[in-house]
Order: C-alpha cells, then sequence, then structure tokens
C-alpha cells in the first residue's frame, strides 16, 4: 500500500530548494543543508537531493519530512550514500531507524524545521506526544547515518 506524498509548493520547488542547493554546492551549509547522492536503485546513477543534516546527541540522521521518496528508496537498496557540502564529500553508511524508536529524532527534527516542512507532518510538532510521534512515524523514514570516509 502506497502512502500519500504530499508535493512541495512551487516556491519551495523553484526558489527555496534551489536556493538552498546552490549555497550548498557552495559550501554554505543552511541550517544542516547538505546534498545528498545515492545510487539509483534501478540505474545504478548517482541521484541528487538537498535534506538537512540533524544531529541528536551526538548521532547522525536523515529524516525524509515528504514521507517515502525516491531518495529513501534508494538508501534502502543502496545502504549509504554521499553528502555535499560544496567541495567536501563524505561516504556514509545507513541504517533505518525502527518506528518505535523515531520520537525524540522526529521532535528534534521539528523543533529545528518545522517552519519549512510542518506541513507534511499533519498538525504533529516539536511539542506532540511521544504517542502523537509514534502515531506518524511510519510516513517519515529517518536514516542513522555513519561516516565511513571523507572523500574530498
Amino acid at each position: 500500500m502506497s502512502e500519500h506524498v504530499i508535493k512541495p509548493g512551487w516556491f519551495t520547488i523553484n526558489v527555496f530548494n534551489r536556493a538552498v542547493a546552490w549555497l550548498t554546492r557552495r559550501g554554505l551549509s543552511v541550517w544542516g543543508s547538505r546534498v545528498l547522492a545515492v545510487r539509483g536503485r534501478k540505474s545504478g546513477e548517482w541521484r541528487r537531493t538537498p535534506v538537512n543534516l540533524l544531529v541528536v546527541n551526538g548521532e547522525r540522521y536523515l529524516v525524509a519530512p515528504r514521507g517515502h521518496v525516491q531518495w529513501t528508496h534508494n538508501m534502502r537498496a543502496a545502504g549509504g550514500g554521499r553528502l555535499l557540502l560544496g567541495k567536501r564529500v563524505e561516504e556514509f553508511s545507513a541504517t533505518e531507524v525502527a518506528d518505535d524508536a523515531k520520537p525524540e529524532v522526529l521532535r528534534a527534527y521539528l523543533k529545528r524545521w518545522k517552519a519549512e516542512v510542518g506541513v507534511f507532518f499533519g498538525g504533529v510538532g516539536a511539542g506532540s506526544t511521544d504517542e502523537e510521534l509514534r502515531a506518524i512515524a511510519h510516513k517519515h523514514p529517518v536514516f542513522r547515518i555513519t561516516e565511513l570516509r571523507p572523500v574530498s
């Protein structure tokens, strides 16, 4: 059964995402922004998308606010990828976080980026209970990432 994915609006696609990606490609992180590169599960070609890198208790995470999208499917298949910030390229492995373990990460993500992504969380926010966060956890893949090595 596939979930309905909320598409970002025109401003987000054509202005905000492009501006953040442009800055990130030049080495300027905007609120933890990176460009995620992950191999396509069918083509094997590198696919890129802007993401927000979140750090919680010293662990690093990628959260999919828009749900089960292409990069999350590719990440599951590849088991990792690359994070790019300007010319810095970091290879990493990724482990998907179980739904029951997501509330703390989702809460931290929403606390930091709710203004940007809150619409995708159906009214659940940083102040929501663990139960409310668990109820939506299945809609938002979360990956814990571990650096393998800097590539450049």
